[in-house]
C-alpha cells in the first residue's frame, strides 16, 4: 500500500470517528452542496438509493428512499417513498427501470416518509404496506415533521411479517419509539436493515412525546443490539457499516442525557428550558425545539419509573 493511500486510509478512519461522536452528540451539520437529488445510486447490489430534495435541520440533506430488488429482476419494493415531489416520484420511477412493484413500504408516517406511496402506488399499481397509519393532531409546534394524513396502507405488518420478490426478502422488525408506529426492514439476502429515522446516519432520532416514548425507544435500541445486522440504511444520512458499534454509543449518550438530568433535578426544580443551556452546549438554535421535546420525553419517561415528578410546568426529583 502506498503512503498516499494510507494517509487516505487514515483520514477516512477519523472522519468516522468523528462522524460516529457527532452522531451521538446530535451535532453533525449539513455538509456542503452538490448532493445527489434527481439519481439512483447503487448502494450495494439489491438496494438503489434515490434522494429526495427535501433536506432541512431535521431530515440533513433530505430523506432517503430504497428500491430493493435485483437490477435486472423482475421485481422490486419501495421502502420510504418520501414527499410527494414530482421530481422525486419521477426519479424513483425511473430507479425502478420497469419492474413490477410488489409493495411500496414506509417505515413511519412523518410527511418526508409516506406522502408520495399514494401517488406512487396510482403509478405503479403495487400495494401499500407497512407500517400502522397514524395522524396526530397538535395545537404545540412541533420539532419534526408533522404526521401524513394521506396514508392509508392496504396491509399493516407486525414484527416477524414481511414481503418476497424475486432475489430479496424483507421482514419487518417493530421498533416504537420515534413514533408508536415505526418498523425498520430486515433485507435478510444482504444482512442490511433499513432503520428508517429510528437509527440515522447523520444525528441521534428526536423523540417527541405523547406519541414518541423514551421508554419504548431505549427498548428497541436494545432489540437492534440483539442482532446480528452487517449494515443499517438509515433515512438519512450515510450508510452505517458498524451497527451494533453505533447502538452502543446510542444507548450509552441516552443514559448519559438521562444521568445529565437526574443530576440537574438534584441540584434544583426546574423547567425543561432550563436543563437545555447546561446540556447542550453550542446548539444550533433552530435543534432548541427537539432539544426540549428530547429532555421532556426523558422526563416522562424517569416520571413513569417513579424517578421525577412535575408541578404544572416545573419538574423536580421524585
Amino acid at each position: 500500500m502506498s503512503e498516499d493511500s494510507q494517509a487516505r486510509g487514515c483520514a477516512r478512519r477519523r472522519l468516522r470517528r468523528k462522524q460516529k461522536t457527532l452522531i451521538c452528540k446530535g451535532m453533525v451539520t449539513i455538509p456542503p452542496q452538490p448532493w445527489p437529488t434527481g439519481m439512483a445510486e447503487a448502494v450495494e447490489p439489491l438496494v438503489r438509493r434515490v434522494l429526495a430534495p427535501n433536506p432541512s435541520p431535521y431530515t440533513f440533506t433530505g430523506t432517503q428512499t430504497y428500491v430493493v430488488g435485483e437490477a435486472d429482476g423482475p421485481d422490486c419494493a419501495v421502502i420510504d417513498p418520501g414527499p410527494n415531489e414530482p421530481a422525486h416520484i419521477d426519479t424513483i420511477i425511473a430507479a425502478i427501470a420497469g419492474r413490477r412493484v410488489l409493495a411500496i413500504m414506509c417505515t413511519h408516517t412523518h410527511r418526508d416518509h409516506s406522502p408520495a406511496a399514494a401517488p406512487l402506488a396510482a403509478q405503479t399499481g403495487a400495494a401499500i404496506v407497512g407500517c400502522a397509519p397514524l395522524v396526530l393532531a397538535s395545537e404545540l409546534p412541533r420539532a419534526d415533521e408533522a404526521f401524513d394524513p394521506t396514508y392509508a396502507p392496504d396491509r399493516v405488518l407486525v414484527d416477524g411479517e414481511g414481503m418476497r420478490g424475486t432475489g430479496w426478502t424483507l421482514t419487518a422488525v417493530a421498533t416504537p419509539g420515534h413514533t408508536s408506529n415505526h418498523l425498520c426492514y430486515a433485507l435478510e439476502e444482504s444482512g442490511a436493515l433499513f432503520t428508517g429515522d429510528h437509527v440515522m446516519g447523520w444525528s441521534t432520532s428526536v423523540v417527541i412525546p405523547p406519541d414518541g416514548d423514551m421508554g419504548d425507544y431505549m427498548a428497541s435500541l436494545d432489540k437492534l443490539m440483539a442482532r446480528d445486522d452487517v449494515r443499517y440504511h438509515s433515512a438519512h444520512g450515510a450508510a452505517i457499516e458498524k451497527p451494533r458499534q453505533l447502538v452502543r454509543g446510542m444507548i450509552g449518550h441516552r443514559r448519559q442525557r438521562e444521568a445529565q438530568i437526574l443530576r440537574l433535578l438534584g441540584e434544583a426544580a426546574r423547567p425543561v428550558s432550563d436543563f437545555i443551556p447546561a446540556m447542550y452546549k453550542g446548539l444550533d438554535p433552530r435543534l432548541i425545539p427537539a432539544a426540549e421535546m428530547s429532555v421532556t420525553a426523558h422526563l416522562i419517561d424517569l416520571e413513569k419509573r417513579g424517578m421525577a415528578r412535575r408541578d404544572d410546568a416545573v419538574w423536580r426529583v421524585a
